[in-house]
């Protein structure tokens, strides 16, 4: 029987496994309606760091390894879905993976009836595209642009 140091010890150790597609966690995709003033949010009141920005549309900012993509209305990442769905604040935040070679990952997971919300979009920073886990919750895979 393991102690509990011993468990978070192995909790916490890095995995060498590696997938064919997914290269680790881009980052997590908030819906804002005005960037700037989300980016003095974050780095004024949360500490983070802004790293890129495009304003309007986009901002990035970080805390140590966590990365927060703030996609305001006029970013790729916040383009209506095909049914005419919005993306709104609060209704839309996501995990976005960072992939290889998005469209051949795309074909391998409609092969494995994996539902997609939307056809891959692609903007200034990369393509990217929604899918959704077993309960409908969103996941966007993200290539970014080379």
């Amino acid at each position: 029987m393991s102690t509990a140091a011993e468990t978070a010890k192995t909790a916490h150790a890095p995995r060498t496994a590696k997938h064919p597609f997914v290269q680790g966690v881009h980052g997590i995709r908030y819906q804002i309606r005005d960037v700037a003033r989300s980016v003095t949010f974050y780095t004024t009141h949360l500490g983070f760091t802004l790293e890129y920005q495009q304003l309007p549309a986009f901002a990035s900012v970080s805390l140590g390894d966590a990365q927060i993509l703030l996609s305001g209305p006029q970013a790729s990442g916040s383009r209506p879905m095909p049914n005419g769905d919005q993306q709104e604040p609060g209704g839309w935040n996501r995990v976005v993976l960072r992939v290889n070679d998005l469209a051949a990952f795309i074909e391998t997971l409609k092969k494995a009836g994996v539902h997609f919300r939307n056809d891959m979009e692609t903007g200034p920073g990369g393509k990217q595209i929604q899918m959704e886990d077993p309960d409908g919750n969103p996941i966007e895979l993200f290539e970014p642009a080379r």
